[in-house]
């Protein structure tokens, strides 16, 4: 199960792994979709019509899969049909429809509500024990990250348990763009629901790209530019 995913839920439904074989809830896979014209296409939503297929491995081990054929293979089992097309660059097609899914579940919580930003406002949230989740930029300031860790861990009452919050994959410009605000450099969820949404999407998103369960480290020691000198080569 990819990291920060909810809970099991013995009512949702399961899929197979045409790679390993290995079963897991639907949502905690990657769909797969069958054009008309045989060209496969992530569908990280699942909600493309057509045939879909689930795959439950990493980008590197999808890679290799690719490379030797065994994913052609699995495929054309799975849709009965040898008239697959695999594009070249379909693992990076998944890892940019995984960002997109998780940046668009925090611009929706942004709208929502559900969550904050700023050092000073989260870090007084974190203290009184009400952020369910904390999220840095990948370029966020070392000691700025690590005042609301302390933060998040006095409020929770564990302190000395070595609890951090989340280094998202990005940058603060392109977080800022996601949640539409001005240099976003954290983020909390201050909702449960929205904790658990936001841990899923970002779990599904870290796991396919090897991060897991590991805390990405932060890049920076200072706050670096703004988040509006940096949106070249975004998606946003």
């Amino acid at each position: 199960m990819p990291a920060g995913s909810r809970a099991e839920d013995p009512h949702e439904p399961e899929r197979k792994c045409v790679l390993s074989g290995e079963k897991a809830p639907r949502q905690d896979l990657i769909r797969l979709a069958l054009g008309p014209d045989g060209t496969v296409a992530p569908d990280v939503r699942a909600k493309a019509p057509g045939r879909g297929a689930w795959i439950g491995v990493d980008r590197v081990a999808l890679e290799a899969a690719i490379a030797k054929g065994k994913l052609k293979g699995a495929l054309a089992r799975a849709f009965k049909t040898a008239k697959i097309v695999i594009p070249d660059d379909l693992p990076q097609q998944i890892e940019a429809a995984l960002q997109r899914a998780a940046l668009d579940r925090l611009g929706l919580e942004a709208r929502a509500g559900t969550l904050l930003t700023g050092a000073e406002r989260i870090g007084d949230a974190a203290r009184k024990g009400t952020v369910e989740m904390l999220i840095h930029a990948k370029d966020a300031a070392v000691d700025g990250s690590r005042k609301l860790d302390q933060a998040l861990r006095v409020g929770l009452g564990i302190e000395g348990s070595g609890e951090e919050g989340v280094v998202i994959p990005v940058s603060r410009a392109i977080l800022s763009m996601a949640v539409g605000r001005e240099n976003v450099v954290h983020i909390a969820l201050i909702a449960p629901a929205a904790a658990a949404r936001v841990s899923h999407a970002l779990g599904r998103w870290r796991s396919f790209i090897g991060l897991g369960d590991e805390r990405e480290p932060c890049e920076t020691t200072s706050q670096g530019p703004s988040a509006h000198e940096e949106v070249k080569g975004s998606d946003f």
